[in-house]
């Protein structure tokens, strides 16, 4: 098998958390959530997000959006969301499928919303045969792998509460995102005025499961564990999902492995940048590193790594770490990068 940059849902399980899942597998226990792992696991989640924030896990980041944006929506109400996001461009309709709510994507230069991109879809028609705004969902990190700065939440929160709308976090790497910003989950999220958020375990070293978490639980009206169940995200065997997000957020697993991702990705960066027929593309903030070659150079380092061309047209890369990727497989793979790049000269 090819070793992979192509994303950090291909890193195996972390060894804490692989252990945590055979601690849980021990005799009985009640089903659907009723037992005591995932008793632990939300008052875990409260210790990071506050006493306030209601819990509800999910099997994977498609259905923690759906679930959490269809618990908050009507079907003629709308969600305004980067034409980049995971929710327009990777899940395959879920959300206007199952809640029948529209998903507006809004164009924007690096994947990140602002006031300015949102303000004229605001004043489009109010009368029937308009689906009307409820809600923003933004990705953090994004999908472009930069980040949305405290301030810059702070501002698109107070934007969306002043106009009556909810402000979604797909956060599916929110832990990269806390990294860099060297803030903790409550200061990148609830502290900014975040309503809502996807939390992302898939990506940094679970073998499945997410969280949705509410920090206004009044807004779903009590819609959200209907729409769990409705939504088929309602594990029988919840507690194998439970201790898995208990042992990441326990001894700050969370941030070490995303420090890690993040750092391997930085190394990969400085690795790479002066290398004669590479651009990097995009800021590295998190874990993936975007960078235009020739096609012949992909195709060539594609025999023995596995990623991603993320833009056919120019063409444009993005590799990606994560937090098992070592030292040596960073050294590995620009070195090949280097011979790819000889070759094609």
């Amino acid at each position: 098998m090819r070793r992979s940059f192509a994303s950090d849902n291909n890193a195996p399980i972390a060894p804490e958390i692989l252990q945590a899942i055979v601690d849980a597998n021990a005799g009985d226990a009640v089903g659907y959530g009723e037992d005591d792992w995932t008793a632990r696991a939300i008052e875990t989640f409260k210790t990071h997000f506050g006493q306030q924030t209601e819990v509800y896990l999910t099997f994977n980041g498609t259905g923690a959006n759906v679930a959490a944006l269809s618990s908050l929506l009507q079907p003629w109400e709308t969600v305004l969301t980067p034409a980049t996001a995971h929710l327009q461009t990777d899940e395959c309709g879920a959300l206007e499928r199952f809640s029948g709510s529209k998903v507006m994507p809004i164009a924007t230069g690096d994947g990140k919303l602002r006031p300015g991109d949102i303000r004229p879809y605001l004043h489009a028609g109010h009368d029937v045969h308009f689906p009307q705004p409820r809600a923003i969902s933004i990705s953090q990190a994004t999908e472009l792998g930069d980040v949305y700065e405290l301030d810059e939440l702070r501002e698109l929160c107070a934007f969306a509460h002043e106009r009556g709308l909810i402000l979604h976090v797909d956060g599916a790497r929110i832990a990269n995102a806390a990294v860099a910003l060297g803030a903790t989950l409550r200061q990148t999220t609830t502290d900014c005025g975040v309503d809502v958020l996807s939390f992302g375990g898939t990506k940094n070293g679970l073998m499945l499961g997410e969280a949705i978490c509410f920090f206004n639980p009044q807004l779903h009206a009590g819609a959200a564990p209907f729409v769990q169940k409705q939504s088929m995200q309602l594990a029988s065997k919840m507690r194998y999902l439970s201790a898995q997000l208990e042992a990441l957020l326990t001894d700050d697993r969370w941030s070490r492995y995303a420090a890690h991702a993040n750092a391997m990705a930085q190394r990969l960066y400085e690795r790479v940048k002066s290398l004669r027929g590479v651009r990097i593309t995009r800021p590295v903030r998190c874990n993936a590193v975007f960078a235009t070659l020739t096609r012949a150079a992909i195709e060539r380092i594609q025999r023995e790594f596995f990623f991603y061309v993320f833009d056919e047209a120019l063409p444009e890369v993005r590799w990606m770490t994560h937090w098992a990727t070592t030292e040596l497989d960073v050294e590995e793979f620009a070195l090949c990068v280097e011979r790819a790049l000889n070759v094609s000269a």
